[in-house]
């Protein structure tokens, strides 16, 4: 197939920003893939224990629905993927006195050290992977495209 006829508004590959979003993203997920795995976690499992302890610092912790909310991921997934770090000992799943279907979760003393390390390791894998660019601007273009409204 000759290139003329690809149907694209773009002359290179490299100009276009699905593409570069894509390859970004797949580096970034690569370095915290690499990061995570000596600590025994998946980047979903991190991001959704993290999210747990981030929702719940106020003494209230959250349900299934607000932590799939906070991170963005189905709520069938985030039910599965939190029967995981419930079987691995990091978080406990309760009934949540104020909703009986819904269920509470917080992370175990054993969850948070893990955490705790975890946010160490990708806050820090996060510097050296965003290093080349502002974060604040990255920030307020990354904002609207996750769907986040300011």
């Amino acid at each position: 197939m000759n290139d003329e006829h690809l149907p694209t508004q773009f002359k290179d590959a490299s100009e276009s920003p699905g593409l570069l979003l894509w390859r970004a993203t797949m580096r970034w997920q690569r370095l915290m893939t690499a990061v995570l795995v000596p600590l025994g976690l998946t980047h979903v499992q991190f991001v959704l224990l993290a999210s747990a302890m981030w929702l719940g610092r106020a003494g209230k912790p959250p349900n299934q629905a607000q932590l799939a909310g906070q991170a963005g991921t189905d709520i069938k997934m985030t039910s599965d993927v939190l029967a995981r770090l419930e079987s691995k000992g990091l978080i406990t799943r309760e009934a949540d006195p104020s909703d009986s279907r819904a269920k509470v979760i917080r992370a175990t003393s054993i969850g948070t050290d893990v955490a705790k390390k975890a946010i160490t390791a990708v806050e820090a894998a996060d510097a050296a992977f965003f290093a080349t660019v502002e974060n604040a601007d990255l920030v307020k273009i990354l904002r609207p495209l996750a769907g986040d409204i300011d």
